[in-house]
């Protein structure tokens, strides 16, 4: 069945009596372009697991599991499930759970649905509920090669905002020092039903092996991007200084010491001036 065509998803919806939720962001895929691109160049292939969030009515689901291992999927609208059931009958690699993907174990999930595979992570993300996800799955340091996200084009600018520019933001810093963020194309709002009021990106990061930090440095990391980026105007010696309960003078000398001027901001800085930051105000 063509998942994007927009008679099918109606005959689907009525059969199942379900309605779209705006509570839930849900915008469904009518444009059949986008699912096979986000499949291919998100990296599910043959010997691959594939962890989808979200399934909808299963349009990107089907387009995964034609080309990967196994694919499972956590969907978090228990409406669905009956769904899911009839559009993904015929693919016997695909497990449909039904959960809150920022309260599952995704440790466990990957463990128990894909041993001995590489795993990535593809999903249209609603656009209330992005920046959780994407922080959900990178702060957990899970054993994922790579993962590709279709959101609002506002939030793909964020996320692969270079660094520094005024673009750039906590998210972006947190983005970056986990993986390497890239867009891979855009999609117009009049790809999905009912149509957002926005265009869309689809993002891919692929997840870094190697981090230049401790775990308890990474705290320290995250606390001065949270408090530079929190009042982005401000001076670091300014923004520091509150942020870690220190004097401004202090603040102003341990931000020399890492080789940055006490009066730049937060935009100006790069990746590692921000690691230089966090050995420092440790």
């Amino acid at each position: 069945m063509k998942l994007t065509n927009l008679n099918t998803i109606r005959e689907i919806a009525a059969q199942f009596g379900f309605t779209f939720s705006k509570s839930l962001g849900q915008n469904f895929l009518v444009n059949p372009s986008v699912c096979p691109r986000i499949a291919e160049l998100g990296g599910a292939e043959k010997d691959t697991g594939v962890l989808e969030i979200g399934a909808g009515f299963g349009v990107l689901t089907q387009e995964l599991a034609q080309r990967a291992k196994k694919v499972a999927v956590v969907e978090l609208d228990s409406r669905l499930m009956p769904v899911l059931d009839y559009t993904l009958a015929e693919f016997g690699n695909v497990k449909v759970i039904q959960g809150d993907i920022l309260k599952v174990d995704l440790h466990r999930l990957i463990a128990g649905e894909f041993a001995g595979m590489e795993v990535v992570v593809c999903a249209n993300l609603p656009y209330y509920i992005t920046s959780p996800v994407i922080m959900a799955l990178l702060e957990q340091r899970l054993p994922i090669r790579a993962v590709t996200v279709m959101v609002q084009k506002e939030a793909a600018d964020r996320l692969c905002a270079p660094m520094p520019s005024r673009q750039c933001g906590a998210v972006t810093a947190a983005v970056r020092y986990y993986s390497e963020p890239r867009i891979l194309f855009p999609v117009s709002r009049g790809s999905f039903c009912p149509a957002p009021n926005v265009d869309s990106a689809v993002v891919r990061m692929d997840i870094r092996r190697e981090l230049p930090l401790s775990p308890v440095e990474e705290k320290t990391l995250f606390r001065v991007v949270r408090a530079a980026f929190g009042q982005r105007r401000k001076t670091l010696a300014n923004t520091l200084s509150a942020g870690f309960s220190i004097s401004k003078g202090e603040a102003a000398e341990r931000i020399a010491a890492a080789g940055i001027l006490p009066a730049a901001r937060a935009e100006e800085l790069s990746m590692e001036q921000f690691c230089a930051l966090a050995r420092r105000f440790g």
